[in-house]
């Protein structure tokens, strides 16, 4: 008897934090991701943001499919998502387009990641009703990591427009459906 109460009490728990430990995989293949960029292993890097948008995707399904929603969850899904799909997919392109570009292409870099972080903050302070209120980081992120595959047909000049391209979309009142 004590041994089936034990075994309920650990799946209760894994239950409990489940959408939390997808979210901390999520981050952590975003921290993979900016070594993996930093190390000059950029297909990895790509690889790890994609892995750690697939994770995106179902933290909150979990959540709510367990009735586990909680401020901690939303909290450590935007750290998830800075580190995921501001930092990783900015410091990528970064290294491999606007690195040569010296302090303007730190400055396009340094704006994506801080707007990111503005829309995510926005976004935990404002009530949800069916839609986003600008570009989310995670569209963002992705986009910008999907476009290394174009990275040998692109000018380098290119990302000095997508860059803040994409940091305006996430931080306008541009309001988008959410699916």
């Amino acid at each position: 008897m004590f041994l089936l109460h034990k075994v309920d009490m650990t799946l209760k728990k894994i239950k409990a934090n489940a959408a939390n430990l997808i979210t901390v995989l999520n981050m952590s293949f975003g921290g993979a991701a900016i070594m993996a960029s930093l190390n000059e292993f950029y297909s990895y890097s790509v690889l790890f943001i994609f892995i750690a948008a697939f994770l995106d995707r179902y933290d909150g399904k979990v959540a709510r499919k367990f009735n586990q929603e909680s401020e901690l969850g939303k909290q450590l899904d935007s750290m998830g998502d800075i580190i995921s799909f501001g930092m990783a997919p900015a410091l990528l392109m970064y290294e491999i387009a606007l690195k040569d570009f010296g302090g303007a292409g730190m400055f396009m870099t340094i704006l994506y990641i801080s707007c990111g972080a503005f829309r995510l903050a926005r976004f935990n302070v404002t009530d949800s009703n069916g839609y986003f209120v600008g570009l989310p980081i995670t569209a963002a992120g992705t986009l910008l990591t999907f476009s290394f595959f174009f990275t040998h047909a692109l000018s380098p000049v290119f990302y000095m427009f997508l860059f803040p391209i994409l940091a305006v979309l996430m931080i306008s009142t541009v309001t988008l459906k959410k699916i």
